[in-house]
């Protein structure tokens, strides 16, 4: 031991040193900075990190020893309390931090350790813009990342509130004396005079915690010095019987007007909520603010946001990250009013996901359950159920934004409740508004204003490529579930002899077919090269036997619009193989997100299902199917939003979607309607109109090139509404075709 006394005898220097500043010094005025403390504080931490260094790793030297028991972080904490000299706080949080962060050795697990660094959070977050703040973060900081590295200590910071003491029945050790001499009871001093025989009595050095009286009582701890333990009222306590004050201190913190400290905490926060012990997953969403600042603070920046807020600035400003919210409209070229409140919320919203993904699992609940009942029932509810047009339009832009930005599969679902509601049975028409948002937003998709239909459906369509399974099925599985669309009839024998050899009557061979020369051979893909890139059917996904031949089903799309109203074969690029290619990756990323839906590969046995029951498409597919239906006289930007919305939900790879949206010869029951059936009336309605148009055929190629950009705009073309709609008829069964045959050879590969 020789070698290390000389350590000892100069940490023992350092410290007596600072203890007489106390007793010889008369002027307290003088700001710490003209004292030699920091310097002698500095000594000190670089001794016990010279200490531990020539030691064994885990063997703890005589000036730690001195140090815990000695209780000098307790008296530190208490001249950092009374910041005593000036600036004396702000040494004492400095000494603690370096001390966490430069010891390797495990600290916290000592109860004159843990014990202090308590009281010490306290004084943190306390008031917002004081000198400290700074040295305040960077020691709630080093905590956490403290527990982060051995989450099992976090139970020492979860502290017992006066309830438990009193409910425990503690033994009658803890009398009104002890009580007074207690610092932490009553006036929370934090002197170094705790009476061992608090813990010692009860049996428990180790976990004083479930027995040390609590501190957190300040506004009764006038009225404790005159009572005894056991005659506290239960009623006096509020919340649950925990305090978690490294979380309510980073809580105050996030507040702070400096937005570098506020943000360190956020990052504190997202430690915390990540530690996997459930006790304190539990404290803190049951003993803290911390579902209440998120929400709070949501409903705040969405509130600032000026009703005025362009919808597209809104879908177009740049993708936010929560920590990065420096934002200066000065150095913006593309500035636009609002785009500061903008920013602020979605990177708050996007620090609420975020938080939530990274939470251990039961904490995660709560605080996306807290965000759908205080945030979106609470403020977005009302704001896209009203009647104002403008005011729709922002709120429905506001929804698709953060449809868009959600990432954490808990705040999804509660999204995707909030939305559509948590209903699986079939719908029916008569309960089609059981969720009031849900039929408030499908009834959008068919509002008298283009804008916010478009924006509703577009809403819509990023719902559907979220990874999660009740999206799909509670707009429009659930109706499909038992096929009573379909009406059983018996094969006569003619049929069955087709399908047993094959062969299919009247199909034409695609390739021999002179109507579908933009699919020649040499711009088609050869198929070896769909087949080898299609996602390989698994065991579980056998090729489903009752698909119509792939060929008469392309077919059937592609010969659905006629030859007098086909424009693309006139412009070159525009064939249906140019869709093949879209529709094989989309395919893809679908079976991607699909797979562990575990849904089956062949569609229901038909003697398993419910056919006698009434069908109903359902409310999303009512309205999408009304819209399909009015093609030729709606605007083209409605149009091509409708037919995106319906290419997206026949991609996905379930049997009866496929059945219903993508096979012609499905045999409907009677007063049921198909997207294929619903085709084949607009285009008889369209046979009538084009009879009725002069030069219809080059004016539909006007059109198009117009469109394409190949031709300048010029005079007003009449009719153009229905033109447009004939052109984006023709591309939309296109690439029906071109889905139905990716996802044919995809389900037939080996």
């Amino acid at each position: 031991l020789a070698p290390s006394l000389p350590l000892q005898e100069d940490f023992v220097y350092h410290w007596k040193a600072i203890t007489h500043y106390y007793i010889e010094t008369s002027d307290d005025k003088a700001p710490v900075t003209d004292t030699n403390i920091p310097s002698h504080l500095e000594q000190m931490l670089d001794i016990l990190v010279q200490e531990e260094n020539e030691r064994e790793s885990g063997e703890t030297g005589p000036c730690m020893e001195y140090l815990l028991h000695h209780k000098i972080l307790e008296t530190l904490y208490t001249l950092g309390k009374a910041d005593c000299p000036p600036g004396m706080k702000q040494q004492v949080l400095i000494f603690y931090t370096k001390l966490l962060g430069r010891i390797r050795q495990p600290l916290l697990p000592h109860i004159n350790v843990h014990r202090p660094v308590q009281k010490l959070i306290r004084l943190c977050g306390e008031v917002l813009a004081t000198p400290t703040e700074n040295e305040e973060i960077q020691f709630l900081c080093i905590v956490c990342a403290k527990l982060k590295q051995d989450p099992y200590l976090v139970n020492f910071f979860l502290e017992n509130k006066m309830k438990s003491l009193a409910s425990k029945g503690v033994p009658s050790v803890i009398s009104e004396d002890t009580l007074k001499g207690q610092d932490s009871l009553s006036t929370d001093t934090g002197q170094s005079r705790h009476p061992e025989e608090l813990s010692g009595a009860t049996g428990m050095e180790q976990t004083e915690l479930e027995d040390e009286p609590p501190h957190q009582m300040d506004h009764l701890s006038t009225s404790l010095d005159n009572l005894s333990v056991t005659s506290l009222p239960e009623a006096s306590v509020v919340r649950p019987n925990q305090d978690y004050n490294l979380v309510n201190s980073l809580l105050n913190l996030t507040r702070s007007p400096d937005g570098r400290i506020a943000v360190k905490a956020c990052e504190g926060l997202m430690l915390l909520v990540s530690l996997p012990e459930p006790a304190a997953a539990k404290c803190l969403t049951q003993s803290t603010c911390l579902c209440e600042l998120l929400t709070d603070r949501l409903a705040s920046l969405y509130k600032a946001l000026p009703q005025s807020v362009d919808p597209l600035d809104i879908e177009t400003v740049e993708a936010i990250n929560w920590g990065l919210d420096s934002y200066s409209h000065k150095e913006d070229a593309s500035a636009f009013p609002g785009k500061r409140a903008l920013i602020s919320f979605l990177s708050w919203f996007d620090y609420c996901d975020q938080l939530i993904k990274e939470a251990q699992k039961t904490a995660a609940v709560a605080l996306a359950k807290a965000v759908h009942e205080r945030f979106f029932i609470g403020v977005m509810e009302p704001q896209l159920m009203q009647t104002s047009e403008m005011g729709i339009l922002t709120s429905t832009a506001l929804l698709h934004r953060i449809v868009r930005q959600v990432t954490s599969d808990v705040l999804l679902q509660e999204m995707v409740f909030f939305i559509l509601g948590e209903q699986r049975e079939p719908e029916t028409v008569a309960e089609i508004s059981r969720h009031p948002l849900r039929h408030r937003l499908i009834e959008h998709c068919d509002h008298i204003s283009d804008e916010i239909s478009i924006m509703t459906l577009r809403m819509f369509e990023h719902l559907l490529q979220k990874p999660n399974e009740h999206i799909l099925y509670n707009l429009v599985l659930r109706n499909l579930e038992e096929r009573n669309y379909t009406e059983c009839k018996p094969l006569c024998p003619e049929d069955k002899d087709v399908v047993e050899n094959g062969l299919i009557a009247g199909a034409v061979d695609l390739e021999e077919d002179p109507l579908f020369t933009d699919i020649s051979p040499e711009n088609t893909l050869p198929n070896q090269e769909w087949l080898s890139s299609s996602p390989p059917a698994t065991p579980d996904h056998p090729k489903n036997d009752g698909k119509t031949e792939v060929h008469k089903i392309v077919n059937s799309f592609l010969c659905l619009v006629p030859d007098d109203a086909k424009s693309s074969y006139h412009v070159e690029g525009t064939g249906y193989d140019t869709y093949l290619r879209d529709a094989h990756r989309q395919f893809r990323d679908y079976c991607a997100i699909c797979l562990r839906w575990e849904w089956p590969g062949s569609p229901k046995a038909l003697e398993k299902c419910n056919l006698e029951a009434a069908f109903f498409e359902g409310h999303f597919l009512k309205v999408l199917f009304d819209r399909m239906g009015r093609i030729l006289d709606q605007p083209y930007d409605v149009n091509l939003q409708v037919t995106s919305v319906l290419s997206r939900l026949s991609l996905f790879p379930h049997p009866h979607i496929h059945e219903y949206l993508l096979d012609p010869y499905v045999n409907l029951a009677p007063g049921c309607r198909s997207l294929f059936s619903v085709i084949v009336r607009v285009v008889g309605d369209l046979m009538l109109r084009i009879q009725r148009i002069q030069d219809f055929t080059p004016k539909l190629l006007l059109v198009r090139k117009r469109l394409l950009g190949l031709e300048p705009e010029g005079p007003l073309i009449d009719h153009i509404t229905l033109l447009e709609g004939v052109i984006v008829l023709e591309e939309f069964c296109k690439e029906l075709a071109a889905i139905a045959f990716v996802k044919y050879h995809a389900s037939s590969t080996p």
